[in-house]
């Protein structure tokens, strides 16, 4: 790196945080934060920096717009992870800076004139050992470190990361206090999508079961945990691995994408409420998981596109698990429930999500899982069907019906040409 001399004369400037530690574990670096010691926000400006941070002073950089941080300390103020009291001034250290950081490996500077590293609490080390460790007590003061602890391990466990011993303590201890019940909806909802977006989103869950967090940021999904399904069909059994296997394949399936993965968190919630009388089996599961995946979306403030897809694959999955059983006019209504004709891409969405649902069993994690073809291959064939296609002299609501007709035929057609050369496997 080398210096940029549109700094004030007296600041000297350090990458830090993520660029820092990815560039360490090899990883590809995207974002770049930078923190400045030795000067203040008048010399910034004068210098043609624009301030942003309205908490505390962030500028941006007037030629590469990369933000750039005056070394600050914060202080506490309150309960959650609001009242944070920030001081910044020329005298602060980029050692205090770095102590406010949630954890050793973020907490990491590399000096962008010579590449030298400060790492006053082990950051480095922590990373050649793959360990996730608090910098300081403080960590607790910020009940959204918890959430972030999940999310990091979503994306560092399959490089060998885990958890350190003493950071699952203070996390166990800072749910126990009931800091978690300060966070506001957005925010728990953001770290959720981030981790269902990540390499393993299972890990998410198994973080926040393990500091007890689960039942307090998403009871719904922790109540399905010890509840068992049929072996025949779920060597696995339990209800709450099968989710976690499923989020796995939905990260498979769909890498990066934060709806399939939604979905396949959310699909089985109705089997937490099935009757005991009638486990293992889950008659009417299907149904009965919409209302607490209603309850969960309105507590976190889901998007709308989120929590309607959701429903879709809640209600609907294991129609799409006999996709090769169902009637034409059967599979129109299933496209046309999922508002196909207009959103056209809910389609691949919806396959991809029941056919992580599929393989999300154990044993079965590479089963041959046709519907998802089939299910792309029949809208493709009733969506190719137009009014231009009708009888012209038709009007009015014969038109439609007769569009609609001509669709079932269409995916009647297609079906039998495709059942001729597989045979969907049975999932419950």
């Amino acid at each position: 790196m080398s210096s940029d001399r549109v700094l004030p004369p007296d600041a000297k400037a350090y990458l830090v945080g993520g660029a820092v530690r990815d560039a360490l574990l090899g990883l590809p670096v995207h974002d770049r934060d930078y923190v400045l010691t030795g000067t203040t926000p008048e010399a910034m400006l004068a210098h043609g920096f624009r301030a942003v941070g309205a908490d505390f002073p962030v500028f941006l950089h007037p030629r590469s717009g990369e933000e750039y941080a005056l070394a600050r300390t914060e202080r506490k103020q309150g309960r959650g992870y609001t009242g944070f009291i920030a001081y910044a001034a020329p005298e602060i250290t980029l050692p205090e800076d770095l102590e406010r950081r949630d954890f050793t490996i973020n907490a990491i500077a590399q000096d962008v004139e010579t590449d030298e590293l400060t790492d006053p609490f082990g950051g480095a080390r922590d990373i050649e050992q793959r360990v996730l460790r608090h910098v300081s007590p403080a960590f607790a003061e910020d009940p959204l470190r918890v959430l972030r602890a999940a999310r990091f391990m979503a994306r560092f466990a399959p490089l060998g990361f885990s958890v350190a011993p003493e950071t699952l303590a203070l996390m166990l201890d800072m749910v126990a206090d009931g800091e978690l019940e300060h966070l506001v909806p957005e925010r728990i909802f953001n770290e959720l999508r981030r981790a269902l977006g990540s390499r393993s989103p299972a890990d998410f869950l198994r973080t926040l079961r393990a500091c007890n967090a689960l039942q307090v940021l998403l009871p719904e999904v922790d109540a399905l945990y010890g509840v068992p399904q049929r072996a025949d069909y779920h060597p696995e059994v339990d209800t709450g691995i099968h989710t976690e296997m499923v989020l796995t394949q939905s990260a498979r399936i769909a890498p990066g994408d934060e709806l399939v993965g939604f979905c396949g968190l959310t699909h089985d919630l109705g089997k937490a409420l099935t009757p005991s009388h009638i486990l293992p089996g889950h008659r009417g599961h299907e149904q009965a998981g919409l209302e607490p995946l209603q309850v969960l979306c309105a507590r976190l403030k889901v998007p709308a596109e989120f929590a309607q897809m959701a429903a879709i694959v809640c209600a609907d999955h294991l129609n799409m698990h006999r996709l090769g059983e169902m009637k034409a006019s059967t599979i129109l209504k299933l496209l046309q429930r999922m508002d196909a004709f207009r959103k056209p891409e809910r389609v691949s969405l919806f396959a991809q999500s029941c056919e992580a649902d599929a393989r999300g069993r154990l044993g079965l994690e590479d089963c041959d899982y046709p519907q998802g073809h089939w299910l792309r291959e029949v809208f493709a064939a009733a969506a190719a069907i137009r009014a231009a296609d009708v009888d012209p002299q038709l009007r009015g609501p014969a038109i439609g019906t007769a569009i609609e007709q001509a669709r079932i035929q269409a995916i009647r057609d297609r079906m039998a040409s495709m059942r001729e050369s597989s045979e969907p496997s049975a999932v419950r």
